[in-house]
């Protein structure tokens, strides 16, 4: 009978897509797209809320950047993983600005911070390279936009990035944008560091992108077209991406509508990955998850099962009308039955992804040191950055090489 329940529980919070709703604005003369903001930032389930990371890509998605962009798609969960490592397990933000130029189907496309990663991700998933061919892209648009329309942390002690990414240098004949020069003035008042990454090695890409990061008071790199990131799959992949699918369907949220409507997009984006990533990314998705940083992306707010078995809340003291419409008819016995057994389902759950992980860590430690190590990846130049950084506001980073 409980199973029973479960399975509606999870059903009833279970939807198969994700519907974006641009919203077009014109700035300056130029369309850009905001997409809807994902959830607040949760500040709880064990992070330490004095120690928080913003990181920001700001990324190139015209017609050259094809490689670039499936790298991106597969290894932001490292690079989130490598960003939670900081010994104080810090609350990660992501947001994303998707760049092309005027005359493409669209000028900027941004993805406010969240540390709903699943949600950032779930946008991300349906970027493709398109556009471009001329040259110069409108990487001015691009970081003003970062800069000024997201909702960057205002505390000092907050690690705030941008990594700009691109293979183009950026139009500087327009006459109604704000050139790079005065937003990164603006960028460095609030403490905001620029790094630029070049893909590719057009010679005129690489004096801007150099200034750029120069001004920004960050690092700049140069990758391959395709970006240079470890791409290796492990015989643990499938195993933990299933398992992680599972864990996901343990999740119960309550509140009122407002708060489920926020949910059930939350659950929609996990359901979209869950569909139409690799396994390999799904993978590294589980291991961020693992992570004290990581239990802010995999719980949302307002998840009954954690808040009423750690005692935040009392379950007694919760309207009806705000649970779990299956759990609602129920005795409170039996409500407090199916939490009881949902999170021994879950820790069971997560102590096999933990043993997974630890193992798929291991063996890709052993292969990115059969291959001689990977110095000029990708993975190790945002690493790089980040550690140095991030040092300076007292994030403490020990591992030799990031997650892969």
């Amino acid at each position: 009978m409980k199973s029973k329940l479960i399975a509606l529980v999870l059903f009833a919070f279970t939807a198969t897509t994700v519907a974006l709703f641009p919203a077009y604005q014109r700035v300056g003369g130029m369309t850009s797209v905001v997409l809807p903001p994902t959830d607040p930032p949760v500040i709880n389930a064990g992070v330490n809320d004095q120690s928080r990371i913003d990181v920001v890509f700001v990324l190139d998605t015209t017609g050259s950047m094809g490689g670039l962009i499936q790298a991106a798609k597969e290894k932001i969960w490292s690079i989130a993983t490598t960003m939670a490592s900081a010994q104080s397990a810090p609350e990660i933000r992501m947001g994303l600005v998707a760049y092309r130029d005027r005359g493409d189907a669209y000028v900027t496309r941004v993805v406010d911070l969240s540390s709903d990663l699943d949600s950032m991700y779930a946008t991300l998933m349906d970027f493709q390279a398109d556009g471009g061919g001329d040259g110069p892209e409108s990487v001015n648009q691009a970081l003003y936009d970062a800069i000024h329309k997201l909702s960057w942390s205002q505390d000092s002690g907050t690690y705030k990035a941008v990594f700009l990414v691109g293979d183009a240098p950026p139009h500087m004949d327009y006459q109604d944008d704000v050139k790079y020069p005065v937003t990164l003035s603006v960028a460095k008042q609030q403490g905001i560091v620029i790094n630029t990454i070049q893909c590719g090695q057009m010679g005129t890409t690489t004096p801007a992108w150099q200034q750029i990061a120069r001004l920004g008071d960050g690092h700049y790199f140069q990758v391959e077209q395709a970006g240079s990131a470890v791409a290796i799959a492990t015989p643990f992949d499938e195993k933990i991406a299933s398992l992680s699918e599972k864990l996901d369907d343990t999740r119960l949220y309550y509140g009122s509508n407002e708060d489920k409507e926020k949910q059930r997009r939350k659950l929609e984006a996990a359901d979209k990955l869950h569909a139409a990533s690799s396994v390999e990314s799904r993978a590294r998705r589980a291991a961020f998850n693992a992570s004290k940083s990581g239990a802010a992306n995999f719980l949302g707010e307002g998840e009954l099962v954690e808040e009423v078995s750690s005692g935040r809340v009392d379950l007694s003291t919760i309207d009806k009308a705000q649970l779990p419409e299956p759990l609602q008819a129920m005795a409170p016995e039996e409500q407090a039955a199916i939490i009881s057994e949902t999170a021994e389902r879950r820790d069971e759950l997560q102590r096999q992804i933990n043993e997974l992980t630890q193992e798929r860590s291991a063996y890709l430690e052993k292969k990115v040191e059969e291959a001689g190590g990977a110095r000029d990846s990708l993975d190790d130049k945002i690493y790089s950055a980040v550690r140095e950084q991030a040092g300076r506001l007292g994030l403490s980073y020990e591992a030799d090489a990031p997650a892969y």
